[in-house]
């Protein structure tokens, strides 16, 4: 009997559910195929349900999440609907704060025959992942700052507890990795410990788990000359986790390394819960037209397969995961079907198509 794994869907916003719609397709016959069974419950949140109920999280679609297995998260977001205060409607940031998703996970490639502004050198390969702590940090107080007349005031909160989860997952990762041959097994914790108290802190009790995982490499570096080094030498890195805007900012670097947000996946996990969605918006000035690129969050979906495999134990999903990822690498790299974004003329629908056709479910 098929193992079965229920998942909270969120069509999301602007494109959000035309690159949905694809990507569920493509998990769906992959679990028909294996040894898996997949149960997709979509559930309303997002800025257009808020604009028509006054809701921008329903309480029943937070429980759905709860309960879930895993939760499938699409772009969100209109830049035209906000909250009183001008803040943006984000559920995302939501259910990252309640079901403490502090590890984001952001995984930057390069690969042979993908577009990058880049420079790279011959026999380099750029495969490394970027964890941002997600709940806390300078979004601690996300719709809370302080505003007088004269003055603007946001508050940066650090905490041991979620530092010390965090810094476990990332050594746990670079581990994983390396076993895997896909990372040299070095973690950099990446800060402004030269100016701030809290960096410092937060550099503390990095420090004091790297003394528990002498087989791994640790070291440190500054967000500034992070991102020269983003530029200079991107293939040098293999797992860096850093503070929350930090590595807001990092992240979309990340991205424009790859070519852009159109082919950056992400995850947001918890001890018990983990969301997975692409890092872009919702373009809502695209929507419609059937022409969004659904490559990220195709990418989102292999993300998903390969943590819950891992979690339960299900070989297949890992696998499977594997193989979505290896097929939107080679429809890239192949260069026919593509996009507006990644230089090409290509429909939704026929890059997922082109994706299907490489795993060979189409």
């Amino acid at each position: 009997m098929k193992q079965q794994f229920d998942i909270a869907v969120f069509e999301g916003d602007g494109i959000g559910p035309e690159i949905m719609k694809p990507t569920l397709e493509i998990l769906a016959r992959l679990s028909d195929s294996g040894g898996y069974h997949l149960e997709f419950n979509t559930v309303p949140a997002g800025a257009a349900h808020y604009a028509q109920t006054g809701e921008s999280l329903p309480a029943a679609s937070m429980a759905a999440a709860r309960d879930s297995h895993a939760i499938l998260l699409s772009a969100m977001g209109l830049p035209s609907v906000r909250y009183d205060d001008g803040t943006e409607i984000s559920p995302q940031i939501d259910l990252r704060k309640t079901l403490t998703l502090f590890a984001g996970v952001r995984p930057v490639r390069i690969f042979p025959g993908q577009r990058t502004p880049l420079k790279m050198p011959d026999g380099k390969e750029v495969d490394f992942v970027l964890i941002r702590e997600s709940t806390e940090g300078l979004f601690h107080t996300q719709g809370r700052g302080e505003i007088t007349r004269d003055e603007a005031r946001e508050t940066l909160l650090i905490t041991r507890d979620i530092s010390e989860k965090l810094f476990r997952f990332a050594f746990g990762l670079a581990r994983e990795r390396k076993a895997r041959g896909r990372g040299k097994g070095r973690v950099t914790c990446v800060d402004k410990a030269n100016v701030f108290r809290a960096f410092a802190f937060f550099r503390e009790i990095f420090d004091a788990e790297a003394a528990k995982n002498p087989d791994l490499i640790a070291d440190h570096a500054y967000v500034d000359a992070t991102a020269l080094w983003f530029v200079l030498k991107p293939w040098e890195f293999d797992v860096l986790v850093t503070e929350n805007m930090f590595g807001d900012i990092l992240s979309d670097l990340g991205a424009g390394l790859m070519g852009g947000l159109g082919v950056a996946p992400s995850a947001d996990i918890g001890l018990d819960h983990a969301v997975f969605q692409p890092c872009h918006g919702s373009a809502p000035d695209i929507a419609g037209h059937g022409i969004a690129n659904p490559l990220a969050m195709i990418l989102s979906g292999a993300m998903m397969l390969d943590w819950l495999g891992l979690r339960h134990d299900v070989p297949q999903m890992v696998a499977d995961g594997t193989r979505v990822r290896e097929a939107v690498e080679t429809v890239i790299a192949e260069g026919r079907v593509l996009t507006a974004d990644l230089g090409g003329s290509a429909s939704t629908q026929d890059a997922a198509v082109a994706v299907m056709a490489q795993l060979d479910i189409a």
